[in-house]
C-alpha cells in the first residue's frame, strides 16, 4: 500500500523537488499552498494532475501556517504517513522588515502542525520532518558546524527557526512522536527564489549579458557559504523519515565558497572574465574580456557589479560551513552535484529566459524583467 505525504510549501524550491521524488516513489502527495490572486504553481506545473482525472496522486489544498483550524482540518482529511514542513517566510532580509509575521509562520506554524498531529491522535502514525536552517548557527561558535554546535541566530528568521527546532525536539521527547530536524545549509537550483543571492547573481548577470539590465547590486560578497543542490537535499529529507528512530541531521556539502567566487563562476559561464577593483562600498566588478557569444550586450571595460550598502544585513553572518559526517555515516547520504555544476545549471536556465525576454524586447513586445528590490 502506498504512503501518503503532506508537504507545506509545495510550490517552493524544495517542495517541488520533494514532490517529484515522492511521486516517483509511488506516494500519494498532498501539498498546502497559500491562496493568491494569481497562480503560483509554476514550479510544480509539470507534475500537476487534474483533480477530475481518475486516481490522481497529487492534491493541492489552500492553507496557511498561521491558520490553526485550517491546518488541523487538512491533517485530519489527509491522514498523512509523513509530514514535511517546508513552508516558511524564508528570506533573512525580509525577516528584519516583518519580524512578527516571520515568528508567527516560521515558529508557531511548526507548533500548529505538531499540535494538530497530537490533537488528532496521529502520534504513532505520522512522521514529521522540520526544515531547519544553518542560520541557527549565525555567529558561529565552531567551524565546521555540526549537530552539537551551539546555536546563535542573527536574524528574526533564525530566531523563529530556533523555536521551531526546539519545539520539534520537545514533541519528540514529550509525546514520543517521530519528529526530526534537518539543519539545511544553503541549497540552490534554477527554481531558487529570485531574491536569494545565488539566483540574484545568475539571473542578474544573464539579464545584463542580454542588455536587459545595467548592473548587479550586491552586499557583502566576501560572505562564505556551504552551497548544495536542492535536488540532493530533498533526498536526505526523505531518508530522515525512513529510519527506525528519529534523529536530527546537518545537511551540507562540507565545502565552503564565497559570494565573490559564485559571481566569478557565473560570469565565466557567460564567457566573461571579471576584474574586481576598489575596496569596501567602492568595489566594482569590471569586464576584462568577453569570450564567445553569450553576452552580446557587454564589452571590455563595462562595470557589471557594484556594492550597495542597502544589501548589508543589520547583523551579518560571515561564515557557514556544515559537517555532514553524521548523515554520511548513518544514512549513507552523499551530495552528488558540485557547486560549480549547480552554478552552470542555474546560468543555463536564466540565460535561456533572458534570451527569450531580449527577443520580446527587440520586437517591441516588452520584456517582463523584474528587478531585485530587497
Amino acid at each position: 500500500m502506498s504512503k501518503t505525504a503532506l508537504i507545506t510549501g509545495i510550490t517552493g524550491q524544495d517542495g517541488s523537488y520533494l514532490a517529484e521524488l515522492l511521486l516517483a516513489k509511488g506516494y500519494e502527495v498532498h501539498g498546502i499552498k497559500r491562496r493568491a490572486s494569481s497562480f503560483n504553481t509554476q514550479r510544480i506545473d509539470h507534475i500537476y494532475q487534474d483533480p477530475h482525472e481518475p486516481d490522481p496522486k497529487l492534491h493541492l489544498h489552500y492553507g496557511d501556517l498561521s491558520d490553526t483550524s485550517n491546518l488541523t482540518r487538512i491533517v485530519q482529511e489527509v491522514q498523512p504517513d509523513e509530514v514535511y514542513n517546508l513552508g516558511a517566510q524564508s528570506h533573512v532580509a525580509v525577516s528584519f522588515e516583518a519580524p512578527e509575521y516571520t515568528a508567527d509562520v516560521d515558529g508557531l506554524g511548526t507548533l500548529r502542525l505538531l499540535e494538530a498531529i497530537r490533537f488528532l491522535g496521529l502520534e504513532d502514525k505520522t512522521r514529521f520532518y522540520q526544515a531547519s536552517t544553518s542560520e541557527l548557527y549565525g555567529l558561529v561558535q565552531e567551524t565546521p558546524q555540526r549537530e552539537t554546535t551551539p546555536f546563535h541566530p542573527r536574524s528574526p528568521y533564525g530566531v523563529a527557526k530556533l523555536y521551531s527546532y526546539w519545539i520539534t525536539v520537545n514533541y519528540r521527547e514529550a509525546y514520543g512522536m517521530y519528529a526530526c530536524n534537518g539543519i539545511l545549509f544553503n541549497h540552490e537550483s534554477p527554481r531558487r527564489g529570485e531574491t536569494f543571492v545565488t539566483r540574484k547573481i545568475t539571473r542578474g548577470l544573464a539579464n545584463i549579458a542580454q542588455g536587459l539590465d545595467d548592473c548587479l547590486h550586491m552586499g557583502n560578497i566576501d560572505s562564505l557559504r556551504d552551497w548544495g543542490h536542492a535536488r540532493d537535499y530533498v533526498k536526505m529529507q526523505w531518508l530522515m523519515l525512513q529510519q527506525d528512530m528519529p534523529e536530527d541531521f546537518v545537511i551540507a556539502t562540507g565545502k565552503q565558497y564565497s559570494v565573490r567566487q559564485f559571481i566569478e563562476w557565473s560570469a565565466s559561464e557567460l564567457g566573461l572574465v571579471l576584474e574586481f577593483s576598489g575596496e569596501g562600498v567602492d568595489e566594482v566588478a569590471i569586464v576584462r574580456e568577453v569570450i564567445g557569444d553569450k553576452a552580446p550586450a557587454l564589452q571590455a571595460g563595462d562595470v557589471v557589479m557594484r556594492i550597495n550598502p542597502r544589501y548589508f544585513r543589520p547583523a551579518e553572518v560571515d561564515s557557514l560551513l556544515g559537517d555532514p559526517s553524521k548523515a554520511k555515516q548513518k544514512l549513507g547520504w552523499e551530495p552528488e552535484i558540485s557547486v560549480q555544476d549547480l552554478c552552470a545549471e542555474m546560468i543555463a536556465e536564466d540565460l535561456e529566459i533572458a534570451r527569450r525576454n531580449a527577443l520580446l524586447k527587440e520586437h517591441g513586445l516588452g520584456a517582463p524583467v523584474t528587478r531585485e528590490n530587497g
